[in-house]
């Protein structure tokens, strides 16, 4: 883990947007297609904020039950969440998508994970007993609610998995919150907390003080000051990053 556990708690303090927004200027990946999931997810818990960690991934395909005859497949599943270090994040794709079945999600599996170091899920499936996941401290992002955990086994484990349009590969640094979630490239790990905090301090300062502080001026000087606010904040970006900065 190329972040120390004090780097991965600072970026769980700040939204998922504002960490996309310390992301851009400093990758060199497409901005708009890149990084992000482009399919709605859905947060079952957005009072517990933001999470932060390192992705293990999981296939799963509750609809096949020929699946549970392997019979090692939870005790193999179980040894390799439990050899990854943590924080970590279990992002799932469930191979029966969008006809979704069954849950590998609940009370149990909720606990299990956190005593095995995860924070939270992502899965392009189902969860229920959401109540008790919450009570867990589990949090989980997923496509809908289900009664049922059907035929669920691990199928492949710690292999790049597709969930809500992106793919994510193991070990691959998440951000995630109601707002959706950020796979980071690995090689923009290292200057992401600190992009981040910058860019956030920078509309604070320029734009967003320019926007509060308009009482008692008139239309022409809330404009004149908006725009001046504007080129602060590219200046500031470009001097930092060599980028101009968006919002």
């Amino acid at each position: 883990m190329p972040l120390p556990l004090s780097a991965l708690l600072q970026l769980a303090r700040w939204n998922t947007p504002t960490i996309c927004n310390g992301w851009e200027q400093i990758t060199s990946h497409d901005i708009a297609v890149d990084g992000f999931n482009l399919e709605e997810t859905r947060d079952f818990m957005p009072q517990m904020g933001p999470m932060a960690g390192y992705a293990v991934t999981l296939v799963i395909e509750p609809s096949a039950r020929a699946h549970k005859g392997n019979a090692s497949a939870w005790d193999d599943y179980r040894g390799y969440i439990g050899g990854v270090a943590g924080p970590k994040i279990v992002i799932v794709q469930d191979l029966d998508k969008p006809r979704v079945v069954g849950s590998f999600w609940g009370e149990v599996n909720a606990n299990v994970h956190r005593a095995l170091g995860c924070v939270g899920t992502i899965t392009d499936g189902a969860i229920r007993d959401v109540d008790e996941m919450t009570a867990a401290g589990f949090k989980a992002i997923a496509r809908r609610l289900c009664v049922s955990h059907a035929n669920v086994v691990p199928v492949r484990w710690n292999v790049p998995v597709t969930v809500f349009g992106r793919e994510v590969r193991p070990g691959q640094l998440v951000h995630a919150d109601k707002h959706g979630f950020l796979a980071i490239p690995p090689e923009d790990e290292e200057r992401l907390l600190e992009a981040a905090a910058f860019m956030d301090a920078n509309e604070c300062r320029t734009v967003i003080e320019a926007a509060r502080g308009t009482s008692g001026r008139s239309a022409a000087e809330i404009v004149a000051g908006l725009n001046a606010a504007a080129q602060r904040f590219r200046e500031n970006a470009q001097r930092e990053f060599r980028r101009g900065g968006e919002w």
